[in-house]
């Protein structure tokens, strides 16, 4: 038994990161309570976080009770169950079975990856039809096990699965992305660990040429003509780092780290005078989804779901100095729980640095003379994955003027397929007989927004032309028209870049010097939400990808924009039962829910690999402040920047 004197967790505030011993202490007391066994594996392992109402009325020295949420599924018999554990209390506090049939299933496994080549290997339908293809030896291939999502395939239901596609390598150090195997897919049931169908559709010249970016051989020699570039900070960083909670000029905000999401952000906050202001509660990308749209009967059902299926946070990567960050860095190490409920160190999973953002503001005055520059400034806290081919950088911004943006990079390896040759509708030819199917990268990003309190409203902005008339004689009045949102279900909406379509998030009880309220404002890129057609598959299972806007009001349960779980899930889950009520979102605790991404029709510059693409939004304070908050920012001190002189001979000056 645990002794409770001999709890070694040392959380101080609710929301500091989930320990190590706090994960083995929930395990054990799993196993003594017999809720565990030889065959339990833990699909997913994290922080229950108590209520936002809870939290917020924390102050430092109250009891910081502790809970550890697990999700448990039997390997052999494919039993789930939720678990709750309080690790202050020490008891087992709720165990649930889950319908697999009308919830869906957990994360897929590790183990799962793993084992699943060789299941597929030994699988005599697969093994003839590599035969058929001129491969005898099946340790040539490379078995993609990828998720299988839900397509009424009659005896699937129920069954926890994933389906595969086959890769050719050379050799070991060939990278087999370029050699797909088309034509040919296996129906994997995990439970039972047997290939349940072979799908042998079609024979398609398995393409030639490599695709080794690594390999000097191929690539050539490399550049010589890159000097160095150096980014030094003598004196150091200007953020401050106490546990889980950082301080950098006016920001403050708790660093998180879930192995679902990934990177968090909790409590972002201001400080304007003697005022820390809140702005957003929690921040982070709670799902996101890659459709792809190859319509063939071996590649209709790939899409996959990142987050829910695959973990963002467990796939983080070990980031290092002067490779993916550069400059003073402080890394925060991350802990995941593995298979077996143990927890996981990945050391520097989140990288923290400033970066000098080029002018802030600027002003040469042609009445007074001066001469103003100001630089810009910002603090970036950023993580990267790998899921399979595509890795993914996801990047927070926090800017010396209060805004708040996130960038996502997509890089790595395109998916590929066999390239039949002009006219083929659904894919790109980036090399000889190799095509990259056409897709999407859709992420759901998570707001829970406390702009100066949770009393919130949004309203949605767009500029307006104003015909000739009385009171625009000439034509050349514009304006824009701002609509309160007033209900869940009539805040679902989609970007209109052609008139500038913002969402501001104001507070009605609080204003600004002008009377007016406290705002944020929501830019969107406004680029395409899911482009399947709205009766598919994923179009009910990443509902919340067909919008790029949603507020529901905040419920502490209700995180997963595609539901608690997602793999296997059939849809409507998430987003479309969050809103299903249509509660007023008018002045009330709320929660942004914001799809954005990226539609990728493959170039040849994107192989063998794929240069960063990005995508994201931004938040900018509009009204929040009273003037410019920047005011204050002092001129750079380089020795060469002559910044509050007169304006020397030879300028000149023109008003524009």
């Amino acid at each position: 038994m645990i002794d409770q004197a001999t709890i070694p967790t040392t959380a101080k505030h609710p929301l500091d990161r989930l320990q190590p011993e706090e994960m083995r202490t929930a395990r054990k007391l799993l196993h003594e309570e017999g809720v565990t066994g030889p065959s339990t594996r833990f699909a997913y392992v994290a922080l229950d976080e108590p209520p936002k109402a809870e939290v917020l009325a924390f102050t430092d020295g109250d009891p910081v009770p502790r809970r550890v949420k697990a999700l448990l599924v039997d390997v052999d018999t494919g039993r789930v169950t939720e678990t709750l554990v309080s690790v202050t209390e020490l008891s087992v506090e709720s165990v649930r079975e889950v319908d697999v049939v009308a919830e869906g299933q957990p994360p897929i496994l590790g183990e799962e990856f793993e084992g699943v080549g060789e299941l597929v290997a030994a699988d005599e339908q697969w093994k003839a039809a590599l035969a058929r293809r001129g491969i005898t030896d099946p340790a040539q291939v490379c078995a993609c096990p990828l998720s299988a999502g839900v397509f009424d395939i009659p005896g699937e239901e129920g069954r926890r699965m994933m389906r595969v596609l086959g890769f050719l390598q050379h050799r070991p150090e060939d990278h087999p992305w370029a050699h797909p195997i088309d034509g040919l897919v296996a129906y994997v049931d995990l439970i039972e660990r047997k290939v349940v169908e072979v799908i042998d559709h079609s024979l398609a010249p398995i393409p030639a040429e490599e695709g080794n970016f690594d390999d000097p051989r191929q690539i050539g020699p490399a550049r010589t003509d890159l000097r160095p570039i150096e980014i030094t900070q003598p004196e150091g960083p200007s953020f401050h780092v106490s546990g889980d909670v950082v301080t950098w000029h006016n920001w403050t905000f708790r660093v998180g780290f879930d192995a679902r999401e990934g990177l968090v952000l909790h409590q972002i906050s201001y400080r304007d005078g003697d005022r820390q202001r809140p702005i957003v509660y929690r921040a982070s990308v709670a799902e996101m989804v890659v459709p792809y749209g190859d319509p063939s009967p071996v590649r209709f059902w790939q899409n996959y779901f990142d987050a829910g299926e695959y973990l963002l946070g467990k796939q983080a990567n070990s980031l290092q100095l002067g490779c993916d960050c550069l400059g003073e860095i402080h890394y925060f190490d991350a802990v995941v729980a593995d298979d077996h409920g143990a927890p996981l160190t990945i050391d520097n999973a989140i990288c923290m640095h400033e970066e000098d953002y080029g002018v802030l503001w600027k002003h040469t005055d042609i009445f007074t003379g001066s001469r103003q520059t100001r630089r810009q400034r910002r603090l970036v806290i950023s993580f990267f994955v790998t899921v399979g081919n595509y890795d993914y950088g996801f990047y927070w911004y926090l800017y010396l003027d209060g805004t708040i943006e996130l960038e996502c990079k997509a890089t790595g390896i395109v998916f590929t397929s066999a390239h039949p040759g002009s006219g083929h509708r659904w894919a790109s030819e980036v090399a000889p007989g190799l095509g990259a199917p056409f897709h999407q990268h859709l992420f759901g990003a998570r707001l829970d927004m406390m702009v100066d309190g949770v009393t919130n409203a949004v309203d949605e902005v767009e500029v307006r032309q104003v015909p000739v008339g009385e009171e625009n004689p000439y034509g050349n009045g514009f304006t824009y028209t701002a609509i309160r949102l007033p209900s869940e279900a009539q805040a679902g909406r989609v970007a209109d870049n052609s008139v500038a379509r913002s969402w501001h998030v104001t507070n009605p009880e609080v204003t600004n010097r002008l009377g007016r309220p406290v705002g944020y404002v929501l830019y969107p890129e406004g680029q395409p939400t899911l482009l399947a057609d709205e009766g598919s598959s994923v179009a009910r299972r990443a509902a919340f990808a067909t919008k790029h806007l949603w507020v529901s009001r905040y419920q502490a349960d209700q995180r997963w924009p595609a539901g608690e779980h997602v793999n296997q899930n059939a849809g409507g889950a998430g987003l479309p039962e969050y809103t299903a009520a249509d509660r007023s979102i008018d002045g009330v605790d709320l929660v942004l829910w914001h799809t954005f991404g990226m539609t990728h029709f493959p170039r040849t510059e994107d192989w063998p690999i794929m240069p960063v693409d990005y995508c994201g939004f931004t938040l900018k304070p509009c009204g929040f402040f009273d003037h410019n908050p920047t005011l204050d920012v002092p001129a750079a001190t380089a020795s060469h920047c002559a910044d509050g002189m007169a304006p020397g001979d030879g300028d000149t000056v023109v008003a524009s």
